[in-house]
């Protein structure tokens, strides 16, 4: 009788990931539920609860890992280091690259298990174009999460399973937990970041901040003082409400100068950009030429839009989009697709 296949499920307790061990468990692995807890305990804890909840209903395995110290050190002080940058930052790549798919992937070897799996939306398969695993968009385009993923290393790729990327409607991913009898089927999926489980920044990062965000002027780029601003941790490029100016015409923060303590303010028009370098890049696929025509994202949110990306010295990047760009916004990452979906690669937007 051939032996199966072990995979180390992350758990958070949600309806995805208890569903992803349903579906392994039907389609013939081993399955081992893990949890890591990341942030405070009480968060931790209802984590935990609930994940071992499922696998015991479910009759498999279920460890904790205690990654709170990696969680503080590669997530919490890149967020509030960059923010310090006067940088929006996006903390789930992070945490994806150091944790779900570093620590945790350590843990999968430590239990012998050949694969990892999560409840991403995203799919990975073997391309025979480019002749390796590759990571490609999940078939539920609303909900596609590659773009928090371009940080896999590429070798990892053929062990890491996405149990949810034939799915497109979040309703049958519930059923599969109802029928299962699970009572995280009903169960909200979180909108916040998970450490700022009241959506509430800048009470986070007044208290986490080593320096309190100072004062200082919001200008037009002429130079024409406005008014004052609360600190720059408070505003993102594209803002519109909550500046506190009145002016004739609508403005936009268009640009955070760190050096001036400075908010610059512009019209609409001005938030519109073809160009930015980023670092930090990871490939999943080689590029063998220095430039590459493909299809850029500048936040999750945003679609992707034809651009060239020219490869510099020091895993950096410089991006010229066909059309100008909306907000581009230092801290955020861009993510490159080929025409069929599949991820380039990415790095973190500098300027």
């Amino acid at each position: 009788m051939e032996k199966k296949k072990r995979v180390l499920l992350g758990m958070s307790g949600g309806v995805d990931s208890s569903t992803s061990a349903i579906i392994l468990k039907q389609e013939g692995y081993e399955v081992i539920g893990c949890t890591m807890k990341l942030w405070k305990q009480n968060e931790s804890n209802k984590a935990v609860q609930d994940a071992k909840k499922v696998c015991e209903k479910l009759g498999i395995e279920h460890h904790v890992i205690d990654c709170r110290e990696l969680f503080k050190n590669k997530v919490i002080d890149n967020f509030t280091g960059e923010y310090e940058k006067a940088r929006t930052p996006n903390p789930c790549i992070q945490c994806n690259k150091y944790l779900k798919f570093g620590i945790f992937y350590q843990k999968a070897q430590e239990l012998e298990c050949e694969y990892i799996a999560t409840g991403h939306y995203a799919c990975i398969e073997f391309s025979k174009k480019y002749q390796q695993y590759i990571l490609k968009k999940s078939k539920e385009e609303k909900k596609d999460q590659t773009y928090f993923l371009y940080t896999i290393p590429k070798e990892k790729l053929e062990h890491i399973l996405f149990p949810l990327k034939d799915y497109t409607n979040k309703q049958d991913i519930r059923k599969v937990a109802q029928e299962n009898g699970l009572e995280v089927a009903e169960k909200k999926d979180s909108q916040e970041i998970c450490f700022i489980p009241d959506n509430d920044y800048q009470c986070f990062l007044e208290k986490e901040l080593k320096q309190k965000p100072k004062t200082g002027n919001i200008v037009l780029k002429t130079g024409e003082i406005l008014g004052k601003h609360k600190g720059l941790t408070h505003y993102t490029i594209g803002q519109r409400k909550g500046i506190g100016i009145s002016y004739p015409k609508p403005l936009y923060v268009i640009e955070l100068e760190r050096e001036k303590n400075e908010v610059i303010v512009g019209e609409e028009t001005e938030l519109y950009s073809k160009t930015l370098y980023a670092n930090q890049t990871n490939w999943i696929i080689q590029i063998k030429e220095k430039t590459v025509t493909c299809y850029a994202k500048i936040r999750y949110r945003a679609k992707e839009a034809l651009a060239t990306v020219t490869i510099q010295e020091n895993n950096e990047v410089k991006v010229e989009f066909e059309k100008p760009q909306r907000a581009i916004t230092p801290g955020q990452s861009v993510v490159f697709y080929d025409k069929e979906g599949i991820v380039l690669g990415g790095g973190i937007i500098i300027k």
